[in-house]
C-alpha cells in the first residue's frame, strides 16, 4: 500500500511539472484537429517534423491532415466546414482578405520558391522576347504573385502576356510539350523542368525581389475556429515551434528524416536545394517580426496584388486578418 501510494503521489507531481511546463499531461484527452496542407517543404517542413518529434501529441492534439493541390481548394475547403485551419504559400494573403480565415502563424518566406522558366528554343531570351506570349502558371497563387512582380519590374504590364492558368502539374506538362515558351512554378517543379528540357532557362526566381516583395507562407483558421478555439491555436504554435527548432537548428538532420519518411521521390540534393530558397527563421526570430509588423508588411505587400488583379472590394488589410497574438504569447524568446 505504501509504494501505491508513493507511485500515485509521485504520478500527480509529474502530471503537475508538465502542467507548469505549459504541456498536457498523458492522461488528457487529444483534441483533434483537421489540418489541411499543401506538399512542398517551405508549407510542411514544419508540420512533419512536428509529429517526427511527437510534438504534436505532446501537445494533446490529434491531427488529421489532409493534402491539397493549390492553396485556392484549401480555403474553400475550409470555408466549407471541412478543415479546421491549413498551412499554404501566398494564398495567406487572398481570402483572409476577404473575410475568409484569420492567419495566426508564419513559416517561412519563399525567398526563391517562385520561378520563371523559358524555352530559347522558342525565341525567349529575355524579358522583352515575352510580350505578346503565353505563359503558364496556377493563378492567384505563390508563382502568380511572383510573375506579377517579375514583369512588372521589366516593364512589362499585364496587358502584355497572356496567362494560361492551369493546375501547375499541368502548367508544366504545357510547357514541356512546348505548348507555352514560359512557365512561372515554385519547387520542386523546377526539378521537373530541368530534367525534362534541358535548354530550359531559369530567367528569374523571387530572390530577385526580396524583401520590397516578400511572399509569407503560413497558417491560417477558419473565422469561428479562431474566434472559439485559440488555447488550441496555442498548442498547435508549440507543436509547429519544436518542428522548425530543428528545422533551423539541425537543419541537415531535419532534411534528411523529411526526405525518408515525406519526400522519397526527391532527392536529398535537391531537397536542400529547395530549404535554400526559402528563409526560414528561428522561432524567437519570428516572434520579432511579428511584433514589429515586418511580417504584417509582407503579408499587406501581397494583399495589394490580390486586390489589384482579382479586383477584392472592401478588402480586410493584413493588420486585420493577421493574428499575432497567439504567437507572441506562447513561445518563449
Amino acid at each position: 500500500m505504501q509504494t501505491t501510494r508513493r507511485r500515485l503521489l509521485a504520478g500527480t507531481a509529474a502530471t503537475a511539472g508538465l502542467a507548469v511546463l505549459g504541456m498536457p499531461a498523458i492522461a488528457q484527452s487529444r483534441t483533434k484537429v483537421r489540418i489541411g496542407y499543401l506538399h512542398t517543404l517551405a508549407v510542411d517542413g514544419q508540420m512533419w517534423l512536428a509529429q517526427h518529434l511527437d510534438a504534436w501529441g505532446k501537445n494533446g492534439l490529434e491531427p488529421e491532415f489532409k493534402q491539397f493541390t493549390t492553396g485556392l481548394e484549401l480555403f474553400q475547403a475550409m470555408v466549407g466546414g471541412s478543415l479546421d485551419m491549413l498551412t499554404t504559400g501566398a494564398v495567406i494573403s487572398n481570402f483572409p482578405a476577404r473575410g475568409q480565415g484569420r492567419m495566426f502563424m508564419a513559416n517561412a518566406v519563399e525567398f526563391a520558391t517562385a520561378q520563371l522558366w523559358v524555352r530559347e528554343d522558342q525565341g525567349i531570351k529575355g524579358f522583352a522576347d515575352l510580350k505578346g506570349k503565353r505563359i503558364a502558371t496556377t493563378t492567384g497563387t505563390t508563382a502568380h504573385v511572383f510573375l506579377d512582380t517579375a514583369l512588372r519590374a521589366n516593364g512589362i504590364g499585364r496587358g502584355d502576356v497572356e496567362i494560361l492558368n492551369q493546375r501547375m502539374s499541368e502548367a508544366v506538362t504545357s510547357f514541356i510539350a512546348g505548348a507555352v515558351p514560359a512557365v512561372a512554378l515554385w519547387v520542386p517543379f523546377n526539378v521537373t523542368v530541368r530534367d525534362k528540357v534541358p535548354g530550359a532557362k531559369k530567367l528569374v526566381d523571387a530572390s530577385a525581389y526580396y524583401p520590397q516583395a516578400a511572399i509569407v507562407s503560413g497558417w491560417a483558421a477558419g473565422n469561428d475556429y479562431h474566434a472559439k478555439n485559440r488555447e488550441v491555436l496555442a498548442r498547435v504554435v508549440r507543436a509547429w515551434a519544436a518542428g522548425n527548432d530543428m528545422l533551423v537548428q539541425r537543419t541537415d538532420e531535419a532534411l534528411d528524416v523529411l526526405q525518408k519518411k515525406h519526400y522519397q521521390q526527391v532527392p536529398l540534393a535537391d531537397l536542400k536545394e529547395q530549404f535554400g530558397a526559402q528563409k526560414a527563421f528561428p522561432t524567437a526570430e519570428w516572434k520579432k517580426l511579428f511584433a514589429d509588423g515586418t511580417v504584417t508588411k509582407w503579408l499587406q505587400q501581397v494583399t495589394d496584388f490580390y486586390v489589384a488583379a482579382a479586383n477584392i472590394p472592401n478588402a480586410v488589410p493584413a493588420a486585420q486578418y493577421f493574428d499575432p497574438k497567439i504567437f507572441i504569447e506562447t513561445v518563449q524568446g
